[in-house]
């Protein structure tokens, strides 16, 4: 096919070329800036021809984005959670929408417990105070942490990443406790695993780790109320959504020593403004979202959504489709 026959394609960011060799020969692209917060300006003469488009989750893909992309096919998101995309909006137009499901649980679940280990044994304290000289010299009550070995850690969600991070924390010595629907008795019973509500689960877990989906009924769901609720020394580590924790609570709760610390992969809002009083809390940990920032697993990332961005292309389904529904009707 001749390329000014391919259909056209935008990315709204740039990427490596070489996470993007699927889609040579198979498409004509247009790329926006590697760092847009936002459907970038110069991207907008190219919606109304755009059959595919290619976004990472910053990008909000509304019912006005859509309505000015009349020829769109597919809606392919690098990332697992799709709380960016307007899904109904895109079903109502048989828009099927990709995510990026699995290739990053594991690279997650290791970040998970890279901050609770940070966190539970103040890392990043104790290298701030060697770079400044406040290491003198060795201090039998300096820089004293938490154990791992034998405490409880709450799960809040057990899908694939609740389940992979359950995996290493049985390796540190764990007690685990969780809340999501009911594992198989055999899976519980291999990582000694306790479902519970969510209410014990904060009363009883020396740290709490969150890995639930950003939807209506999660949104929020810990504020001051729950972060009360949690051990006074107890660490919460969010590699989830923002969102899901109310951030004015969880300030509250660091300031005034409800809970032990937090370490945050993911913030309310995002990215969080630099002079937010949160940075200046010493026992709170926070990244910028790199939860899935390997290598491998950002590239694997990527492949997947060409192959669901081509597939859409091509009217097959999707291999990783969050509105099948878009097929069933057809």
């Amino acid at each position: 096919m001749a390329a000014e026959n391919l259909p056209l394609v935008i990315l709204t960011h740039s990427l490596p070329a070489e996470w993007l060799t699927k889609l040579e020969g198979k498409c004509r692209t247009v790329v926006g800036p590697w760092d847009a917060t936002h459907f970038d300006a110069s991207l907008e003469p190219y919606l109304a021809e755009a059959e595919g488009l290619f976004c990472l989750l910053t990008i909000k893909v509304d019912e006005e984005l859509l309505k000015r992309a009349p020829k769109l096919r597919v809606v392919s998101n690098m990332a697992v959670g799709y709380d960016n995309i307007d899904v109904a909006a895109c079903t109502a137009r048989r828009i099927p929408v990709g995510n990026t499901p699995g290739v990053l649980t594991a690279a997650t679940a290791d970040l998970t417990m890279a901050l609770l280990l940070a966190a539970a044994r103040q890392i990043p304290q104790a290298s701030k105070d060697a770079r400044e000289g406040r290491w003198i010299t060795w201090s039998p009550a300096g820089w004293l942490g938490a154990d791992l070995e034998g405490t409880t850690l709450g799960i809040v969600g057990m899908g694939k990443i609740g389940r992979a991070v359950a995996q290493r924390a049985k390796g540190f010595g764990m007690k685990l406790l969780y809340t999501d629907i009911p594992l198989p008795p055999e899976i519980e019973s291999e990582l000694g695993a306790k479902r519970v509500e969510l209410p014990e689960l904060l009363r009883e877990s020396d740290f709490v780790t969150l890995h639930v989906p950003l939807t209506p009924e999660t949104r929020g769901m810990i504020g001051e109320e729950q972060l009360r609720m949690m051990k006074p020394h107890a660490i919460l580590v969010n590699t989830a959504r923002g969102p899901v924790v109310q951030t004015a609570a969880l300030l509250k709760a660091l300031q005034q020593n409800w809970i032990g610390g937090a370490a945050l992969d993911v913030t309310d809002p995002e990215p969080l403004p630099p002079d937010h009083p949160l940075y200046a809390q010493p026992n709170c940990l926070i990244v910028p979202h790199i939860g899935s920032a390997t290598r491998n697993t950002r590239r694997r990332m990527a492949e997947l959504a060409c192959e669901n961005l081509l597939a859409g292309l091509e009217g097959r389904h999707l291999p990783n489709c969050v509105n099948p529904e878009v097929y069933a009707e057809a």
